[in-house]
């Protein structure tokens, strides 16, 4: 991955996917409205009903 730092930016998950860490999306800027895991921008551009979705989901890991 260009420029990326494995464990600074992103993590490989025991599935094999690539996950991108809160840092990454702090130092992009906004969020990009694909639901990602780590958003610290509470899915702004996901649309509805998803949004809610992710919002309810990610207050019962809180």
């Amino acid at each position: 991955m260009n420029g990326l730092i494995e464990g600074h930016h992103y993590y490989i998950n025991e599935d094999g996917y690539v996950v991108l860490t809160e840092k990454y999306h702090l130092e992009k800027g906004y969020c990009c409205g694909n639901g990602c895991l780590h958003c610290p921008y509470r899915y702004d551009n996901v649309p509805e009903p998803k949004k809610s979705e992710l919002l309810a989901g990610k207050k019962k890991t809180d």
